[in-house]
């Protein structure tokens, strides 16, 4: 019974469908006149008795010189592929070996009469000369170097060598002059504690905020600890610049010297 109505259905469906155009048909390129159109093009031919191009859209006017103040300047040697299109107008007829062969004829022509001489590309032409620069050794080049040493050469030059070969014999340094500032260098390497190791007593209240407020007055703990030990340092400290004792002012640390003579 479902299957009696659904007919119906189906044909009023199919009635309202709009018919699909074949796509393989295409947009007229199969057409016989189409095809005939291609042909004549790819073959030369004319259509109707007309030809492709017709002559008058062809111009035989030929391009004037440009001005002195433009862009192009004429050149006052004749134009070679000027002259080839003067002297040879390919025929119909004419295959393509002839085109070359009269072209380059034309073409050679042309620059005899310009007065330039041509280029030929020939094995027989020379190799162009390197420019040797001063600049640039060769002493990687086994050839240059052979032409102007041998061994003998080589022997003598040597024993050259050999004899401006001087031997300087280590002398005692110098002394180091001193300005009366206690040399910090020379006490961090005649110490051997670590910093933070009580060797020398301090007495006195809120020696650590002394400490810090005196520090801050100087540029580097260099100049602190030059300065703590021209007052009397490691065993006094009247500027309180060694709270702790260990006889090292401020942020001084020996350890950096030591290091250094070690390596």
């Amino acid at each position: 019974m479902r299957a009696f109505y659904l007919v119906p259905v189906i044909g009023v469906l199919t009635a309202c469908d709009p018919a699909v155009p074949d796509s393989a048909a295409g947009v007229g390129f199969n057409t016989p006149e189409y095809q005939a159109q291609r042909e004549a093009v790819l073959e030369g031919q004319t259509i109707n008795g007309d030809p492709l191009i017709p002559p008058s859209a062809v111009s035989t006017e030929g391009l004037a010189p440009a001005q002195a103040g433009g862009l192009i300047q004429p050149n006052p040697i004749e134009d070679p592929i000027t002259t080839t299109a003067t002297a040879y107008a390919p025929q119909p007829t004419d295959t393509a070996e002839d085109i070359a062969r009269e072209t380059a004829a034309a073409l050679a022509a042309a620059n005899a009469n310009s007065g330039v001489a041509p280029v030929e590309a020939s094995p027989s032409n020379p190799a162009p000369d390197l420019i040797s620069s001063p600049s640039i050794s060769d002493e990687q080049d086994f050839q240059a170097v052979a032409s102007r040493q041998t061994i003998q050469s080589d022997a003598e030059r040597i024993a050259q060598n050999r004899a401006n070969y001087q031997v300087i014999a280590p002398t005692a340094l110098p002394e180091r002059t001193s300005d009366g500032t206690p040399n910090v260098v020379q006490y961090a390497l005649s110490t051997s504690h670590p910093k933070g190791t009580q060797m020398y007593s301090r007495s006195g209240f809120n020696l650590a905020a002394k400490a810090q407020r005196n520090c801050a007055g100087f540029a580097s703990p260099d100049q602190a600890q030059a300065e703590f030990l021209a007052n009397g340092g490691p065993q006094r400290d009247r500027k309180g610049l060694d709270p702790d004792g260990d006889g090292y002012a401020c942020a001084w640390d020996p350890a950096p010297f030591r290091r250094a003579v070690q390596n």
